[in-house]
Order: structure tokens, then sequence, then C-alpha cells
């Protein structure tokens, strides 16, 4: 069975990487959560997307160049709608504590530079403190921050994540990374390519499926885990809903849930 990963929470339905779009993935019953952790100036992890502060709150500026109380004055979720003006820049912690209770595997991308590896050293302290190692999954575009994670500690599950690949035989590349998983981008991933992938005992977990087409496309592929904005329609493809009534539901609903 593929599991569905919310990508940022539901963050169709809320502003993404904050607390309301992580519990509402948690009601639509995602099986995972799929967040993005970088450092504060005074080297807390919080879980936001950009490096930057302009896009998803009222701040500006670099993340890394305010602290963890400064970021907590700034408005995380009028951008998205006026209804979130309340919502605030999660740590990882405070999302740790409240996922921890529940039924969630939870998906960590690391946001890395070359000269910020102490958020790999930060990350750990905070998931170890929880003791939920054996409850996440390390995702990063950095290969050397992934091997890092598993040096640290062996039995982290670990995920690289890439755009496009030129390896004629991406298992290959995985066993010398010493991968559990790779998170593509679904534009990679062919029958084949599933295949291939699964007799070497590699998981799949693409990234950002949202349409429809797609995601019944990799059921049937049985890719392991789709991540997707849109974990309400995944979970009404993957129960077997057919596709002519979540078109009706879409439509009922204001705004689309599919954006192309």
């Amino acid at each position: 069975m593929t599991l569905i990963f919310a990508h940022r929470g539901a963050s169709r339905d809320c502003p993404e990487n904050t607390m309301s779009a992580f519990k509402k993935a948690y009601e639509l019953g995602a099986d995972g959560i799929e967040l993005d952790v970088q450092l504060s100036k005074d080297n807390v992890p919080v879980i936001i997307h950009d490096p930057t502060l302009n896009r998803t709150t009222n701040g500006k500026g670099k993340v890394r160049n305010k602290t963890v109380s400064e970021l907590k004055f700034l408005d995380a979720g009028s951008w998205f709608s006026s209804a979130y003006q309340s919502e605030r820049i999660p740590t990882l912690d405070e999302f740790l504590i409240w996922a921890k209770p529940k039924d969630l595997i939870v998906n960590i991308e690391l946001k890395i530079n070359k000269e910020d590896h102490l958020l790999i050293e930060k990350v750990h302290e905070v998931i170890t403190f929880h003791r939920m190692a054996n409850r996440v999954i390390i995702s990063s575009f950095s290969r050397e921050a992934l091997l890092e994670m598993k040096k640290i500690n062996p039995d982290y599950k670990i995920g690289f994540i890439y755009k496009k690949s030129r390896k004629v035989k991406p298992w290959l590349a995985a066993a010398e990374m010493q991968l559990d998983a790779v998170h593509p981008h679904y534009k990679n991933v062919t029958r084949k390519y599933m295949k291939s992938m699964h007799k070497h005992n590699i998981k799949v977990r693409p990234y950002t499926i949202n349409h429809v087409k797609v995601m019944k496309k990799l059921m049937r592929w049985n890719v392991d885990s789709m991540i997707t904005d849109d974990p309400k329609t995944a979970l009404l493809l993957r129960g077997g809903l057919h596709e002519k009534f979540i078109q009706k539901i879409r439509l009922a609903v204001k705004g689309s849930f599919f954006k192309t």
C-alpha cells in the first residue's frame, strides 16, 4: 500500500509548515508529514521552507539572521488567508511534542547549506531528546548531510531528494550512499525504475504529486509513499473512490484542490 505524506502538512488547505497544516493532515488521515527544518540565529531548529522570511511570513530577511524569539513574533499565516493570522513559525521541538503520541511518520527535510552543518547536530539532539529516531525519515538534497546523519545514528532512515537523475543505474548510486530510500521528483519515476529500485530493496517516495492521474499511476506502480500538497485527494483515491466523484467534490469546494 502506498503511504500518503502531507507535503509541508496539508498545504492546500492551510498555510504550509504551520501547526494548522500539520493538524489538518493528521485529521485527514495522512500516514506521514513532510516538513522543512533550518536554524534560527540562536541555533534552534525551526520549521520553514525558504531561507528568507518574505514569502510565508510578514517578516523580511534571512531566517538564519533572526533569533527564535524574533521569529515567534512573525505572522506565518495571513499570506494564505486572514483566518490564519495567528499562525507562528513552529520549532521542531514543538512539532515533535505534538506528533509523538500520534500514529504518524515524520519526514524531516534538512534545509542545509555548506557553512551550516550545525543543523545536523541540532536536529539530532531534538530527535534524541524526544526518543523518536525510529519514527523519523531524514531527507535532503545534500548527500553529505545525509551521510553525516547516518554516521551519527546508523538507525536513521534517510532519503536522498533529487529533481533530475542522469544515473543509468540509480540503485547503484543509492547503495553507494547507504540510502534506505530515494525521494525523486515524480517525473523521474517509471514502471521500470520502480521495479529496479524494489529489486534492490530501495524505497521510493516521489514528490510533489498533486494531479489525480499521476497519483493513480504511481499507486499502480506501488510507490512506497507519495509526498503531496493534497493528502485529502490521495487518501480518497487510495480508498477506492472513483475519479469522477473526486472531480465532483473538487467542483463543490471553493477554489479547487487542484492547480495545474
